[in-house]
């Protein structure tokens, strides 16, 4: 099985899902199903899939050494912008 991308004349191509076959000297195919409303990362997930690769959920593909913490200080940042002090502060906002 393979996926075959067929181009249209005016519109978008059409993603077939297909199946490949010899009979002597001639090339047979059939076309299993149409993927063209699949989007292009399901589409090439697919494909990777049936070249016989493993694919791996993102959370599983990366992993967190160190994190910087930033909660505590938008939680300041947000208590000052409510209770105004930013005007205290500075005249102008600015970074």
């Amino acid at each position: 099985m393979y996926i075959d991308i067929v181009p249209n004349r005016k519109s978008k191509p059409a993603v077939l899902l297909r199946e490949g076959w010899r009979e002597g000297k001639k090339t047979l195919k059939r076309t299993i199903a149409n993927l063209s409303h699949w989007p292009d990362e399901d589409v090439e997930a697919l494909r990777l899939l049936l070249k016989g690769k493993k694919l791996l959920p993102r959370d599983e593909a990366f992993a967190i050494e160190r994190s910087m913490p930033h909660g505590h200080v938008q939680a300041v940042r947000g208590g000052r912008r409510g209770l105004g002090g930013d005007a205290l502060l500075s005249a102008r906002p600015c970074r």
